[in-house]
């Protein structure tokens, strides 16, 4: 393994590092972050993130296709998947679709339909990759969902005009999805309007600005580049600060009974 940053040798100074492993929630910032030998992968850089290992019920990835870089099937038998372009571009392919995403396209493929992906631009691609475990409810399924999140309205965040939240897919509407990926925005000085407790867990990557986090009982700055998992019942809650907007993409368990 090789360090994500291509960090080599001994640096000039002191080892530092802001990844925390704290009560109920896991932080990790770039600088520390790994790649990893996945089978199914080809010239791609790939960095486990969130695991079952941290407590999570799902697995995240931060993958660089580099040019011919591809996955010959990710998800299928029980695991349903999720893919998102943060930069570049990926042709992407599954029993029902097959579609060209740019930056800020996703798609999301059910638990019986592995997907594929291939780097065709000539140009580094980077992706968000997410898996985990369908939890089935009679009479209903997911779909196949492909788009481009920069299609989709910001909607105001719970009566906020300064914070503002886009879904990727329908789980508000339709009880099939037992997740859901959403884009969440703060402008500078923003804030949560409470403290969140709940059930939930999120995977999460801050994808522009910086700003002040409550995980448990600790404010922590979280920056560009960091990833955070959160374990159900974590206090939770944050305000932008600085210049310019604080964005990250982060996924919820959702539209299923507590199993006892």
């Amino acid at each position: 393994m090789s360090y994500l940053n291509g960090q080599t040798g001994y640096r000039k100074d002191i080892l530092t590092n802001r990844s925390v492993i704290g009560n109920g929630y896991v932080i990790l910032e770039p600088d520390g972050l790994v790649k990893n030998v996945v089978p199914g992968y080809s010239d791609c850089d790939v960095t486990i993130l969130g695991t079952p290992q941290m407590g999570a019920t799902f697995a995240d990835y931060l993958v660089t296709a580099h040019a011919g870089g591809k996955n010959t099937g990710i998800g299928g038998n029980g695991i349903e998947s999720f893919l998102y372009v943060i930069s570049g571009s990926v042709s992407v392919k599954n029993a029902d679709e097959e579609a060209e995403l740019t930056e800020g396209g996703y798609i999301f493929s059910p638990a019986d339909k592995p997907f594929t992906f291939e780097n065709k631009s000539g140009k580094d691609a980077r992706l968000y990759v997410y898996r985990r475990r369908y939890i089935p409810l009679e009479g209903t399924s997911a779909h196949t969902v492909v788009g481009n999140i920069n299609d989709v309205p910001y909607m105001d965040y719970e009566g906020m005009k300064n914070a503002q939240s886009k879904d990727f897919l329908p789980s508000a509407t339709d009880l099939g999805f037992d997740m859901n990926m959403h884009i969440l925005k703060f402008e500078p000085g923003a804030s949560h309007g409470y403290a969140e407790t709940h059930l939930q867990q999120h995977g999460m990557l801050f994808l522009q600005g910086k700003g002040m986090y409550l995980l448990d009982d600790q404010w922590i700055p979280l920056k560009k580049g960091d990833y955070v998992f959160m374990d159900s019942y974590c206090p939770q809650g944050c305000y932008a600060v600085g210049t310019e907007d604080y964005i990250y993409i982060y996924s919820k368990d959702c539209n299923r009974d507590v199993e006892l």
